[in-house]
């Protein structure tokens, strides 16, 4: 695989496709957002949209593509069930990489097989990983790990090792780790766990939503959140309060949440503001699918976001941070 920095993805490095591909002048396309903003794309249910259409609507081109999980034996494949290659995900991959962007893949989510719990070992894990990897010479991962795999140390030091290794077969890969957190910040135990094994990832990601906000401002619980994750994440590595930002990031959830919170379009603009102030590592939302208006009565099927918006409207707000 081709070995990219950290910086240069956050400087929004593309793939060698080329250009962005758009009928429009060019002066007249959105400016690309860099590597660090890549919401989620779900091709597991519901109405998946295009991301084509999303990449020429908003400025986004990068997408975090959920969810690889074990298919039985250790092996990943798309929701445990479809093939790596030349399905549907393969699809939206060349759909990507043809408008000059790139896939963050998504390992674990809240449901299914997770590798992290069903391979045997470190090795298997980072083997697993490396499937993936080698299968799309991917830039960067995300490891999602929340639920029984997070609260539970044994699994969270298998991942911690897998990814110590994956990092050092794949240099130049970036790493990301998304989790739970509460209202102040996640817990400490797997950031602590992974600076006592001498692992550094490229961004911390937590999850603030589903957190008990109902009725509450999520964009103050959001940004009070992730200054408890960068105080954690600066305790366990030493850093200063910048390095430790620039070592964190958000992963959030547009529209009305599972637990009735409501995250609106002004919310997402007070996020994207501080997570520029702060230069957060990674800036992403569960989901793309759920990025457009509802034609009625609010679904709750994750095919939209239940608020007013736009179509794409977080996702193009989103864009508008610039690492």
């Amino acid at each position: 695989m081709v070995a990219v920095s950290a910086a240069a993805l956050a400087a929004g490095a593309t793939t060698a496709t080329g250009a962005y591909a758009s009928d429009a002048p060019k002066d007249a396309r959105p400016a690309a957002a860099p590597a660090a903003v890549a919401p989620y794309l779900y091709n597991g249910w519901g109405d998946p949209p295009d991301p084509a259409e999303v990449m020429r609507a908003t400025g986004v081109r990068w997408f975090t593509l959920a969810f690889v999980l074990d298919a039985g034996g250790c092996d990943p494949r798309w929701d445990g069930d479809r093939a790596l290659t030349g399905g549907v995900d393969q699809q939206t991959v060349d759909k990507v990489r043809a408008g000059g962007g790139d896939i963050v893949p998504s390992f674990g989510g809240a449901s299914g097989a997770k590798l992290e719990q069903e391979c045997a070992d470190a090795g298997a894990l980072a083997g697993a990983y490396q499937k993936v990897i080698d299968a799309y010479g991917l830039k960067a991962i995300d490891i999602d790990i929340e639920g029984d795999a997070y609260n539970d140390g044994a699994t969270q030091q298998k991942t911690v090792d897998a990814l110590k290794r994956i990092k050092a077969d794949n240099p130049g890969i970036i790493t990301y780790v998304t989790f739970p957190s509460g209202q102040s910040g996640p817990d400490g135990s797997m950031i602590d766990r992974a600076a006592d094994s001498g692992l550094e990832v490229d961004g911390w990601t937590i999850m603030p939503f589903d957190f008990g906000g109902e009725g509450q401002n999520m964009a103050d619980l959001t940004e009070q959140a992730t200054d408890g994750l960068k105080n954690r994440v600066k305790d366990a590595y030493g850093y200063s309060d910048d390095e430790a930002y620039r070592h964190s990031g958000l992963s959030s959830m547009n529209g009305i949440t599972d637990v009735n919170e409501t995250v609106t379009t002004g919310n997402f603009e007070a996020i994207e503001g501080y997570a520029q102030e702060h230069h957060l590592a990674r800036l992403s939302f569960w989901s793309v699918n759920r990025d457009r208006p509802c034609s009625g009565a609010y679904p709750n099927d994750d095919t939209c976001s239940g608020v007013d918006q736009d179509p794409w409207e977080f996702s193009r707000i989103l864009a508008g941070f610039t690492g």
